[in-house]
């Protein structure tokens, strides 16, 4: 067995992550205090660009630990704005981390990624032209609720298949992995996410973490589900898991649209709240999700029957357009 590393002997590796708001905070808190049994000189900072904007001090934090990490994390950054006050720092700093992992984001964004030998603003060809395949195609018109879920698919299978191949392909699996872990990102997943960054690039003074963890395979769930807070494991593909309205004979159903990042990551007070107020004014709730931001597979699968509607009224709390996000929204799929 390994003899652990203590704090005295811990190198330090810090971590940045960069997104949209702060529900990934609590997860990566307590996947902090998992991973640092492991690697006592562990560093975590979590970066909200919502914040950016009326708090010029968060900014700054923000770009001194972008320039201090050796790990850097970034995602859903799609707004103009956010994209200018930042992309200068992580230009600066991407040649001289250990990994900055850039998923899910604008292009100029996710051009700063840099693994291993893999370089995602590089000429595309073997290995690295298969991210060309997860793009989907470019006239939104054309694409069917099941798209995303096409995409989610091969994106569970390539890392299977580059497992095999040397090389530079074992980075363009890690970037796949990553991007799985992040979209799944529970405290379990969000841990395993900064193992893997760690023991495949943390160099350090001594590379002293580098092949020494194991981080887990990446945890999946449901892409279309449902959640309650009342079920002892709260998210279910049953409809009839749903525990029954304590008021009776309920006067009518809402279905609810969540996001399901926000329930993997435990950030759910908000939608807790809209659901025990809705089911103490006597109405039957539906809390359902589904991955991306594309809501139709959720509404066909629990809103739906034969064609008909099951809900009397509908409720998104996404934020965002039904078909679509910050990047583009689909009116007509919508309709």
């Amino acid at each position: 067995m390994q003899k652990p590393i203590s704090h005295a002997e811990a190198t330090p590796v810090r971590v940045a992550f960069l997104t949209l708001d702060a529900r990934l905070g609590s997860a990566a808190e307590r996947a902090l205090a998992d991973v640092r049994r492991e690697v006592p000189g562990l560093k975590v900072c979590v970066h909200a660009a919502a914040e950016w904007d009326e708090n010029k001090a968060a900014l700054e934090r923000c770009k001194v630990d972008i320039a201090k990490a050796d790990i850097i994390i970034v995602t859903m950054l799609f707004v103009e704005n956010q994209i200018e006050a930042i992309l200068p720092s992580l230009e600066a700093r991407r040649d001289n981390c250990d990994c900055l992992v850039a998923c899910m984001a604008a292009g100029d964004i996710v051009k700063q990624t840099r693994l291993g030998k893999f370089d995602i603003s590089a000429p595309q060809k073997g290995p690295i032209a298969l991210l060309k395949r997860l793009r989907g195609a470019k006239d939104k018109s054309k694409t069917g609720a099941s798209s995303g879920a096409k995409q989610m698919a091969m994106l569970r299978r390539l890392p299977k298949i580059l497992r095999f191949i040397p090389g530079t392909a074992q980075d363009v699996r890690a970037y796949f992995l990553s991007m799985q872990y992040f979209l799944s990102g529970s405290d379990a997943n969000i841990a395993s996410l900064i193992r893997m960054l760690i023991t495949r690039y943390a160099d350090g003074p001594r590379g002293q973490y580098r092949g020494k963890l194991t981080p887990a395979d990446p945890v999946e769930y449901p892409d279309v589900g449902l959640y309650h807070p009342r079920l002892n494991d709260p998210l279910t593909e049953r409809l009839e898991k749903l525990p029954a309205p304590t008021s009776g004979r309920p006067k009518g159903t809402v279905g609810l649209l969540l996001i399901r990042s926000y329930l993997l990551s435990g950030d759910t007070g908000h939608y807790d709240g809209v659901i025990k107020t809705l089911e103490a004014r006597g109405l039957k709730v539906v809390p359902a999700f589904a991955s991306g931001l594309d809501s139709r597979p959720a509404i066909e699968k629990f809103f739906m029957k034969d064609g008909r509607a099951t809900v009397d009224a509908v409720l998104s709390l996404t934020g965002f357009s039904l078909v679509g996000g910050p990047a583009y929204n689909d009116a007509a799929a919508a309709e």
